[in-house]
């Protein structure tokens, strides 16, 4: 490696390769085409970071207006700007440029961006296809090309947008293909695209999975909600997640109105009021997420040490990615799943399909489990101190700042309120030929994340408090994310 990027990466306390690093490195540094199969938190993005910044160094050319010389395509548009972010530590040591592209918002601070000329596009399909289709951007300059996080591209659909977008970059080009397995989807992919490809498989997909403690609790179905709040109460980040965008709304607001801070993560929210609540439990505020499986992949969190799984998953594949968020980076971790007395066949069907032995036992509010599963002191405040932490964001400017050709994005923005929304819809995804029209990253379907928009309130202090947990704190809200961060 180029010894600015080694001292790049040291300067984030990286000095030694994860194993699809090391695995993957030799080929895709020499130009080969790669095929690399690498679990959650393996380290797959500097993986293909790496090699890009590397080679587009070594042969450096000026990129010309709307032909970008690298495409990295991502499946939503939170692990775009994260891509994004670990790019620019790279970047900088370089005089390369770079852009983010996703739907959601404004396509002009995008389109102006590539009219300049980069030489890294990162982008989503939905987006960089409209585009396309306008004329505003040109694939025909693309000397390398990474798809990361293939497996999930096929899940959501995207698999006929990337065929187009790949078919319209040069076939000399090298191509990187990363993902956390390797299904039939990823191999259409790999036989059309990649040319006598070098596969490396890191690591067992159930490698980290197989590490944490997993629980099944027996509930009934009115305990679900403070059974959650008395596991998310304490110390530690948590993220909880939901089959249904609703599901995810409302939660949310019961958290918060039993006195634990919680923002929301969903299809329904506006890109600005995402961008908000994921940096509101990025940065301690909130230690609460709940989310459909928008964030079960393809979202880096650390430091999240329990996933509960509110709503059981509806199949193996989806358990272990979710499952995949905690117990991250060689962390340990644990996973809760509730099962009420409906879902008993399908939970024991889930875990015998993902190879996991839980420990199963029943709960209640105030029992002794969840003390034993989450141990340390809860936090709850009340609901107007919840919704005011979780409501931060409201007072933050309104507008995202949009990633520029210059590598200016890199760092996140606002705060948090799970009350943004725009409500505005998320156009076709087809080109517009206004320029002025939102796309979404994700195909048009009543079963996608993104295929409505609505709004998310707050909790607001009432009658909710007779439902909260036993157990209570006086703790303002002003020291309830520096005394999670602490661990008390």
């Amino acid at each position: 490696m180029p010894t600015s990027l080694v001292d790049a990466l040291a300067t984030q306390g990286i000095d030694t390769p994860t194993p699809i690093q090391a695995a993957t490195l030799p080929d895709s540094l020499a130009g080969r085409d790669v095929l690399g199969r690498g679990r959650t938190g393996s380290g797959k993005t500097f993986a293909f970071l790496l090699p890009l910044v590397a080679r587009l160094v070594a042969d450096p050319k000026r990129p010309q207006p709307k032909r970008p010389r690298s495409l990295i395509l991502a499946p939503t548009r939170e692990l775009a700007t994260q891509i994004h972010e670990s790019h620019v530590i790279l970047e900088k040591t370089t005089r390369l440029t770079s852009t983010v592209v996703f739907g959601g918002v404004g396509q002009n601070p995008q389109a102006k961006a590539l009219a300049r000329g980069v030489d890294v596009l990162i982008a989503c399909p939905g987006r960089l296809l409209d585009l396309m289709g306008q004329g505003l951007v040109d694939l025909g300059s693309v000397e390398i090309t990474v798809i990361d996080e293939a497996d999930h591209m096929a899940d959501m659909g995207f698999l006929p947008g990337v065929r187009k977008i790949l078919q319209a970059t040069p076939g000399s080009g090298q191509r990187m293909l990363f993902s956390a397995t390797l299904d039939s989807g990823v191999n259409t992919l790999v036989k059309q695209f990649l040319h006598n490809p070098v596969t490396h498989e890191a690591d067992s997909e159930l490698s980290p999975v197989a590490t944490m403690e997993h629980h099944v609790l027996r509930i009934d179905g009115d305990d679900r909600t403070r059974v959650v709040a008395e596991l998310a109460a304490a110390p530690g980040n948590t993220i909880v997640f939901t089959r249904t965008k609703y599901g995810a709304k409302k939660l949310a607001k019961q958290l918060n109105g039993l006195g634990v801070p919680a923002v929301d993560l969903h299809g329904n929210l506006s890109q600005n009021a995402r961008t908000r609540n994921m940096e509101a439990f990025h940065s301690g505020r909130v230690s609460t997420l709940v989310a459909t499986d928008i964030a079960a992949r393809g979202i880096h969190v650390d430091d999240v040490s329990l996933v509960i799984h509110a709503d059981p998953p509806a199949e193996h594949k989806a358990y272990l990615h979710r499952s995949g968020r905690t117990a991250r980076a060689g962390q340990s971790g644990k996973v809760v799943t509730l099962q009420t007395p409906s879902q008993r066949a399908d939970v024991a069907t889930l875990m015998r399909q993902a190879k996991i032995k839980p420990q199963v036992d029943d709960a209640a509010p105030g029992a002794q489990i969840l003390q034993d599963i989450t141990p340390g002191d809860r936090v709850f405040l009340s609901a107007t101190e919840a919704a005011e932490l979780a409501g931060v964001a409201s007072k933050q400017p309104q507008q995202p700042q949009q990633p520029q050709g210059n590598g200016g994005g890199r760092g996140r923005r606002g705060g948090s309120h799970p009350a943004n929304g725009s409500g505005r819809g998320n156009g076709s995804g087809r080109p517009n030929g206004s320029g002025r029209g939102r796309s979404s990253d994700r195909p048009s379907s009543p079963l996608r994340d993104d295929s409505h928009r609505g709004q998310s309130k707050p909790a607001r202090d009432g009658s909710r408090q007779s439902r909260r947990p036993a157990q209570h704190s006086s703790h303002s809200a002003a020291d309830f994310s520096a005394n999670r961060r602490r661990g008390r």
